[in-house]
């Protein structure tokens, strides 16, 4: 047993400290990015920020919606071949920026998703997508994922320590998906004592991976347009967003009336809802690490898309960042123990 003793900070921890600006308007700041992937040779154009592969989130209309205005959406795991076919006959070329097909290492996601890109070849980007990169087995099969697929970008995940960032960039993962326990459905932190705060886990993850040519997706802990900009001023490549997209028409989810209001369900991959919903339940040996709760109906995504983006280009405004690219570089965090006045909320 050892103790580290130096502070790990996660986004409420934290401000970005304003700078001098020749900006005269939000409208001038770039939000999007260009990347060639380390082992695909792929390029990639468009706003990095990827709805999260949950059910109730990274759904075929959710992708639709985003991909109108340059972002991606990790589609769940659970639609079957036909659901996949149905979909990509309705839409042209550039869906194909836009979409990852996750899978996680059971022998029969491996097989759906052979059977989903044999069918769609033009389809780019595999997300691997686990509770826990650390074990062995998840690096063997990503490499077996990178020996089937020399062509695709694959992204890999979730972990948050550089040293475990640089092996799968090794096995073949052109990015790391970053994050442990910071999700808003997700109860791995306290279920397990495990995690990593996630400001702190971008700042390392992202100095491994961009040393090795490698990318990163900061995975968790948003709850406003401000974190995504501390994590995209961290270093992040890519923001992935679940609890900030749900509740929407095109989220998954169950509609629910109450008292005149309207809810939708929203819950973590981990949680029991899930479990019984995909596996039949809970296994034996394991325990839920995910919760289930109603987000208010928030109406079509595309508000919250704007009001994204439009906290992105301020905050870059605010430090003289032209374009997003340029926003880590124009970065100072400063700590605070309070983020906002809460008179009135």
């Amino acid at each position: 047993m050892r103790i580290e003793t130096d502070l790990k900070l996660g986004f409420k921890d934290v401000l970005i400290r304003p700078k001098r600006s020749t900006l005269k308007s939000r409208a001038q700041v770039n939000v999007e990015r260009e990347f060639t992937f380390l082992h695909s040779k792929q390029k990639w154009h468009g706003v990095p920020i990827i709805a999260a592969n949950m059910d109730t989130v990274g759904t075929f209309e959710i992708a639709a919606a985003l991909a109108e205005y340059g972002l991606m959406t990790a589609i769940h795991k659970h639609y079957s071949l036909t659901a996949w076919n149905q979909f990509l006959s309705g839409h042209t070329d550039d869906i194909y920026q836009r979409i990852m097909v996750s899978t996680g290492t059971a022998q029969e996601d491996f097989s759906l998703m052979q059977k989903i890109i044999g069918k769609h070849p033009k389809l780019q980007f595999i997300c691997i997508d686990v509770a826990n990169g650390y074990a062995e087995a998840f690096v063997e099969f990503v490499k077996q994922v990178r020996d089937e697929f020399p062509d695709k970008t694959i992204v890999a995940g979730n972990v948050v320590t550089g040293e475990m960032v640089e092996e799968l960039l090794l096995s073949g993962a052109d990015i790391v998906k970053v994050g442990i326990g910071p999700g808003s459905v997700c109860t791995t932190r306290v279920k397990t004592g495990v995690g990593y705060p996630q400001l702190s886990a971008v700042i390392e993850c992202a100095d491994a991976a961009h040393g090795l040519g490698g990318r990163i997706i900061s995975d968790g802990g948003c709850i406003c347009a401000g974190d995504v900009s501390k994590a995209f001023g961290g270093g992040a490549d890519f923001v992935m967003l679940g609890g900030m997209l749900a509740g929407h028409d095109e989220s998954g989810g169950q509609l629910v009336h109450r008292d005149g209001q309207q809810f939708k369900l929203f819950y973590g991959m981990s949680s029991s809802t899930a479990m019984e919903k995909h596996a039949g339940g809970v296994a034996e040996y394991r325990a839920s690490e995910g919760k289930t709760v109603e987000v208010p109906y928030r109406g079509p995504v595309e508000e919250t898309v704007k009001d994204i983006l439009g906290g992105v280009r301020s905050t870059c405004t605010y430090v003289g960042a032209g374009a997003l690219k340029e926003l880590t570089k124009r970065t100072t965090f400063i700590r605070v123990q309070e983020q906002e006045n809460k008179t009135f909320t």
